[in-house]
């Protein structure tokens, strides 16, 4: 082979089958030799004597050298011997290894020429070497010199195929596992790529691979292309909200996505194929299966019911190889839209019937798609000529004729003008104003659509401005008569500055005419007028409400007192757009009165606390002895102190029953003296309302049997408890009670109600006594008012005013209903909320 030496082969030289022995060995046999011949020689002398002289004449000594010539002789005989059988087998085995050499060497030059047929890389990891040794044509897989740029598997190879055989490799190293695989480079090579474990060491070989090989993996690269595609598109389509469907040649389902399983209602994609769960109707499914044998699509809105209820779907079914894929779009929502659309569309266009502003819809072709009733009555067109749809010129011709339009002079080039809005790049409305020869005047607005037509509103501002021309009339009026008020008017606008004034104005503060004509602003008419006035912080008020920001406009009124010794009541309100109206009204006289009155409510208030002090210190002054009266009189009626006889027994009994009396008489007088002195405090808990109640009839029942009185207690079963006085509640009630009594006829009826109405508890005592005078009404409250005429009720009259005053403490209110003859109903409402506060009287 070329390139490679060969072994020579000894035994192909002549004399190849003389033996060299070695040199000790050479001299032993020539010792050997002569020593055989000089016994032959001695031999062959002594043939003559006998062998028993011969044996006899032979020494010990002689004998000894004789065995030990002899011993010496058969060793080297015997070594020669195995020398000579050993050189032969060295020299047939190294016969043996040169021919095995010459072997290996030829099937070294052979698997070396069938390596070289085809473009190869070899690597290999192992040995001493940490680096893999890399052998072959490197450019099959990189255009770089480099060799190490194979191993750079992402360089060369897609990211997949390079992550695989990266795999491939790390697992070849490390635990020996090998590999075969078919790889198409970035540049389109097929390659094969195989991992082998030799000899302890991890060997990869990429090979180029061609013909039918090389088809071989292109076409499993596509495949596998074609795998991972079809993967991600049944992913995707598997994750569509819409359902998704496949069928077979025979239409039956082959694979369904999540989307029409549930609405199918089956568990997933899997159950609902092998169920064959259809989400068509039969009748859509019919039309389906005939457009595909025909092999043509099937597109058609269609009703189905869809987890449980009926939808809408427009479905697409397509041939696709042997079968058919379909798809169903939900648009219910849409439907529903489009209806509500529609009827919107309906109720504006009613709308636009009903308002008294014309409007026009032509579209892009010029043409009118819609008009209301007051566009039809404004030009008074007919509706058969509005229901041909003329285009935006013959309207304009038409309304030209009868002298509707503004005149112009020339009416073409005015009538392109106008239609040029329909070729208008910008969506801003176009307004114009229009004098017809009527006498009407007219602002037009054009509202181009962006899809290319335009919408024309017509309204009519005759009356406008004939509104607006009496406005200025009426203000012209109401600047005469505001000219003569006798109060002083002034309105500042927005920036400060006096925007208005009237004749008493300037004469209150003496201001000149040229003056306000230059509207000056809030801070020099101050300055003007502070020499008038003894305070001048009066002025910085007015200022303050003129510049107020928004949140801060309140009305506010400002007593003015003058140098002079008048008096000016001033008041500012605002006014929309920020102006402020300030008016001065001169109220000397007013005030004069008002202090008089003022010193007489005074002199008036003064009497009756001194009415107060004085009846509050007698009541106290009273009930020490009054005290000591009622004790002694239960004293002597404790039968431990002695008899008594009956007559004594009765005055005892009189006794004790005006003491008590008098002592109830000092305690409402005491009560209303504390609440008029403003120190009545209530003691607020929860108060069982019930109990309450039955707390004042207890204390009225010796009343009750003794006027033969029925009393009848309705109470409601949601009544509970409210937060009240409890002791001030029964002292109501009890009053209350008392006077409905006293007033009842022997044997007639008194009936307490109580009741919760909403966030008040309402308590109600009616009798059926006499009534009382509608004058009488209004004066049942008074203190020291009392009406006995025609009854037995005996009393000071302060009873009803003090339940007035308790129920005025609780915020309630009180409300009386009697008539002449037909009893008398007292109402009282209390909150059933009351603030936990001790509230004094006021």
């Amino acid at each position: 082979m070329p390139g490679l030496s060969r072994v020579e082969d000894a035994s192909d030289q002549p004399g190849s089958s003389d033996r060299r022995l070695p040199k000790g060995l050479a001299t032993l046999s020539a010792a050997t030799a002569a020593l055989l011949g000089s016994t032959a020689l001695a031999s062959a002398e002594i043939v003559g004597p006998a062998l028993s002289e011969v044996l006899g004449t032979i020494r010990a000594h002689e004998w000894a050298a004789f065995g030990l010539n002899v011993g010496v002789v058969v060793f080297g005989v015997v070594t020669a011997i195995g020398l000579l059988r050993a050189r032969a087998k060295a020299a047939m085995d190294a016969q043996s290894a040169r021919s095995e050499i010459n072997e290996l060497r030829l099937a070294l030059d052979r698997l070396t020429e069938l390596l070289t047929l085809d473009p190869h890389v070899i690597v290999v990891w192992g040995g001493d070497r940490d680096e893999p040794d890399i052998t072959g044509d490197v450019t099959l897989v990189t255009d770089l010199p480099s060799p190490r740029r194979v191993l750079a598997f992402g360089a060369w190879l897609p990211p997949e195929p390079a992550a695989e055989l990266e795999r491939a490799v790390d697992a070849l190293r490390q635990s020996g596992t090998p590999f075969t695989l078919d790889l198409v480079s970035q540049g389109g090579q097929p390659i094969e790529a195989e991992g082998r474990p030799i000899a302890g060491r991890a060997v990869l070989r990429l090979r180029h691979v061609g013909g039918a090989r090389a088809e071989l993996v292109r076409l499993r690269a596509e495949h596998d292309a074609l795998v991972r595609e079809t993967a991600a598109v049944r992913s995707f389509l598997g994750s569509l909200a819409l359902p998704v469907w496949l069928r077979d040649a025979d239409g039956r389902l082959t694979w369904v996505n999540t989307a029409y399983a549930a609405a199918t209602d089956a568990a997933d994609g899997e159950q609902a194929v092998a169920s064959g769960a259809e989400l068509l109707a039969a009748s859509d499914r019919n039309e389906a299966a005939i457009a595909r044998s025909a092999r043509t699509p099937f597109a058609r809105r269609v009703a189905a019911v869809a987890a449980g209820q009926r939808r809408i779907f427009d479905v697409v079914e397509r041939p696709a190889g042997l079968g058919s894929a379909g798809m169903a779009v939900d648009v219910t929502e849409l439907e529903t839209i489009r209806s509500e659309l529609s009827v919107e569309m309906e109720t504006h266009k009613r709308t636009l019937d009903q308002l008294a502003t014309a409007v026009a819809i032509f579209d892009a072709g010029k043409r009118l798609v819609f008009n209301n009733e007051a566009f039809r009555q404004l030009w008074d067109l007919e509706p058969a000529f509005l229901h041909q749809a003329p285009t935006d010129g013959d309207i304009l011709d038409r309304l030209r004729e009868r002298r509707l339009l503004p005149e112009q002079s020339n009416f073409r080039e005015w009538m392109r003008t106008l239609h040029q809005i329909y070729e208008a790049v910008d969506t801003e409305p176009r307004i114009l104003e229009w004098p017809l020869p009527d006498g009407r005047f007219l602002r037009v607005v054009q509202n181009p659509d962006p899809a290319g037509g335009v919408t024309y509103v017509f309204e009519d501002l005759t009356q406008r401005l004939q509104l607006e021309t009496q406005v200025q009339a009426l203000g012209r009026v109401q600047r005469e008569t505001i000219d003569n008020l006798d109060e002083a008017v002034a309105v500042f606008g927005p920036d400060g500055r006096l925007s208005l004034s009237n004749r008493a104005f300037a004469a209150l503060w003496e201001i000149k005419d040229t003056m306000l004509e230059g509207r000056p602003a809030i801070d020099q008419v101050a300055a003007l007028c502070l020499s008038y006035v003894r305070d001048a912080r009066v002025w910085m008020d007015i200022r303050g409400a003129v510049t107020a920001v928004a949140d801060e406009r309140q009305p506010r009124s400002v007593r003015i007192e003058r140098n002079d010794g008048s008096v000016i009541d001033t008041r500012t309100a605002p006014l929309p757009g920020g102006a402020t109206l300030v008016t001065f009204r001169n109220v000397t006289d007013m005030v004069m009165v008002e202090r008089a009155l003022t010193e007489r409510n005074e002199a008036l208030e003064s009497a009756a606390k001194l009415r107060n002090d004085f009846v509050h210190h007698v009541s106290y002054q009273l009930r020490t002895p009054l005290t000591t009266i009622i004790g002694f009189a239960q004293v002597l009626d404790d039968p431990a102190i002695g008899p008594l006889n009956d007559k004594q027994r009765e005055y005892l009994g009189y006794i004790g029953a005006s003491s008590a009396s008098l002592l109830s008489i000092i305690d409402d007088v005491l009560d209303l003296a504390t609440i008029d002195a403003g120190v009545m405090q209530l003691e607020l808990s929860e108060v069982d309302i019930r109990t309450a109640i039955q707390a004042a009839v207890d204390a009225v029942r010796d009343r009750i049997a003794e006027n033969q009185i029925r009393l009848e207690t309705r109470i409601a079963r949601d009544i509970g408890t409210f937060q009240a006085d409890a002791q001030r509640i029964r002292q109501v009630l009890f009053n209350l009670l008392t006077n409905a009594i006293g007033f009842s006829d022997r044997g007639g009826l008194v009936v307490l109600d109580a009741a919760r109405e909403g966030e008040e508890i309402v308590f109600k005592v009616r009798d059926q006594g006499r009534g009382i005078a509608p004058d009488m009404v209004g004066r049942m409250f008074e203190r020291f008012e009392t009406r006995t005429s025609g009854t037995r009720h005996r009393g000071a009259g302060l009873g009803l005013s003090i339940v007035q005053s308790f129920v005025h403490l609780h915020r309630g209110r009180i409300e009386v209903e009697s008539a002449p003859g037909a009893g008398t109903q007292v109402k009282v409402a209390l909150p059933a909320h009351l603030e936990d506060l001790s509230k004094a009287a006021e």
